[in-house]
């Protein structure tokens, strides 16, 4: 931690001048926020759109001893469209071990202190949730200030079923690995979400198509910003798409829907199935794969993986 961020940290003075006490400019008028409460709050602030912030929140942003932010500089853009002069200290996953004993000093002392992301609900996919941990073991109140989430706001645009639905974030960035971890996930009985980043998205949707089959799909990109765009279809079909046209900008969410029912394949087709897998995976990673790509009980195509690598030796 630098000094000038300590001294932020320690004084609740602001880094680039001196703080309103409790202001914000909402609609082209000033207002003044009440006093908060002690303790560490969890503030929603916009994945796109900064429209996207409820009054509570400005509120709780304004009346902050101090701001803990992912990203300070992206921040400061939203402080600055809303005329919040609240310091900022910085918390990720790089300093996050040297910062949170003294984030929670000052909240054993009492401070008000306001945790957000770069974008939508903190501690989804961020490093926040040791710090309320730890808040919550020291007897620390943790207030939550909801609002905008990625998560959400593709679930309800994707046109899949929302009664049920399984957050996974990343994947794993190898195709090896990534597609044993979406074999274990393939009889979830509810929609799947996952973040992706641009550059990779075309290979996980790949292995997804691979794994899970013809389900159906969307992707929503730019979620509430100008270029919104959600494609809605099945895995194979998505795959491709996004293999021709290359690199979507902007951030990403996957959404599968769930498994339908699964008719029993021939003996042949697992067969071969698992004999392409074993060329490059594990006995157990192959049967998990397989399993996945098939649905059909991982316990009884394992056996049948023994076998086949047994004979292979």
């Amino acid at each position: 931690m630098n000094a000038g961020h300590r001294d932020a940290l320690e004084h609740g003075r602001a880094i680039d001048g001196e703080k309103s006490p409790g202001a914000y400019t909402a609609f082209g008028l000033k207002a003044e926020a009440e006093p908060i409460r002690p303790g560490l709050h969890v503030v929603a602030t916009p994945i796109g759109n900064l429209g996207d912030i409820s009054f509570r929140a400005l509120a709780t942003l304004a009346a902050a001893d101090t701001i803990i932010a992912e990203d300070t500089r992206v921040t400061k853009t939203l402080l600055a469209h809303y005329g919040i002069a609240t310091p900022l200290v910085a918390y990720h996953e790089h300093n996050a071990a040297v910062m949170r004993p003294h984030l929670l000093a000052r909240l054993a002392e009492g401070a008000a202190l306001a945790l957000v992301s770069d974008a939508g609900t903190p501690l989804i996919s961020d490093p926040g949730f040791k710090l309320v941990s730890d808040a919550l073991a020291q007897n620390i109140e943790v207030v939550s200030v909801p609002g905008a989430s990625a998560v959400l706001a593709a679930l309800v645009v994707a046109g899949l079923p929302t009664d049920r639905f399984f957050f996974e974030g990343f994947l794993p960035p190898k195709s090896a690995a990534r597609r044993t971890r979406i074999a274990e996930l393939s009889t979830i009985p509810g929609t799947l979400v996952f973040f992706e980043s641009a550059r990779r998205v075309a290979e996980t949707l790949s292995d997804l198509a691979a794994v899970l089959g013809a389900r159906e799909a969307a992707i929503a990109r730019e979620l509430t910003k100008h270029f919104e765009t959600v494609r809605r279809g099945l895995l194979p079909e998505l795959a491709s798409i996004v293999a021709a046209e290359g690199p979507p900008k902007g951030e990403i969410v996957v959404l599968v829907g769930p498994p339908g029912a699964v008719p029993p394949l021939a003996q042949e087709d697992v067969d071969a199935r698992l004999g392409k897998a074993l060329e490059s995976l594990s006995v157990k990673d192959a049967a998990a794969v397989v399993s996945g790509e098939t649905g059909q009980p991982r316990r009884k195509v394992y056996a049948r993986a023994v076998e086949l690598a047994a004979r292979e030796r």
